[in-house]
């Protein structure tokens, strides 16, 4: 690799460093080409870009990048990144469920909203709720009071006419 292609590396590293709300540093030792297939698969899936990149480069790129120098220690032997633009937790539920199945990917650090975790925290990281998750609890909560009216006003309503109903049949006999 000659100098201007480490350059076109560090720069396509750098950008995805700067747009990514969640940076997954793993080792793939021992992975088969099948395994890191169906990897990548389920990275794309969920919109999640894994690539890897030399430690050298990795590092120049999160030089240009302040704000992770912690992450340095942690780029030794092979490195893959997940860049995670949308939800920052997903990549760890997908590291997480690969690891199940096949126990050869590690996670080295993970950075999350430009905060570093030690890759001993992947469980704890994948239990958080995604993104989608906290949307939707949250709109339950905001909803839950309107429901709450409507049902209170139809409640008002049908009394009502339970109690005309009653009036009628009482005048009725």
């Amino acid at each position: 690799m000659d100098k201007l292609e480490k350059e076109q590396v560090i720069a396509a590293v750098q950008e995805k460093i700067a747009r990514a709300k969640g940076m997954f540093f793993t080792d793939f030792t021992g992975i088969t080409v099948e395994q890191m297939t169906e990897l990548r698969r389920e990275f794309r899936k969920s919109g999640i870009e894994y690539k890897v990149v030399k430690n050298t480069l990795a590092r120049k790129a999160l030089e240009n990048v302040t704000g992770y120098d912690a992450v340095y220690k942690s780029l030794v032997g092979t490195t893959g990144i997940a860049f995670s633009y949308d939800d920052p937790v997903t990549p760890a539920k997908i590291i997480k469920k690969f690891n199940e199945k096949n126990k050869k990917l590690s996670c080295k650090a993970c950075v999350i909203e430009k905060e570093f975790f030690e890759g001993s925290k992947l469980e704890e990281l994948a239990k958080l709720p995604s993104r989608n998750e906290i949307i939707a609890g949250i709109l339950g909560c905001l909803q839950s009071p309107a429901s709450g009216i409507v049902g209170a006003i139809n409640a008002v309503m049908r009394d009502l006419v339970g109690v005309i109903d009653a009036i009628e049949k009482q005048k009725a006999a």
